[in-house]
């Protein structure tokens, strides 16, 4: 199933802003662009800034929002982070 970037955007950017991903070292991780890349399962692209430093625990939230919100219960995903 594809989702469409600006769904993806009106979903999961209020729920980044309201919980946003841990801060490194004292530098704020600003996730500013998603998108789901074609696949033979669901990848969703994240682009932000530091984007080597997000945390497993962060990750994990993240694709538990995209199964309650997009109805990906049993199926594979997979997030990848970029620097952007």
């Amino acid at each position: 199933k594809k989702i469409a970037t600006s769904k993806l955007h009106d979903v999961l950017l209020p729920i980044i802003q309201h919980t946003p991903p841990p801060a490194y070292r004292g530098r704020l991780i600003k996730i500013k662009y998603i998108t789901q890349m074609s696949a033979s399962h669901p990848v969703f692209a994240f682009f932000c800034n530091h984007s080597d430093h997000i945390r497993e625990s962060y990750k994990l939230f993240l694709e538990n929002q995209i199964r309650n919100h997009f109805d990906f219960s049993g199926v594979k995903i997979s997030l990848v982070f970029k620097d952007k």
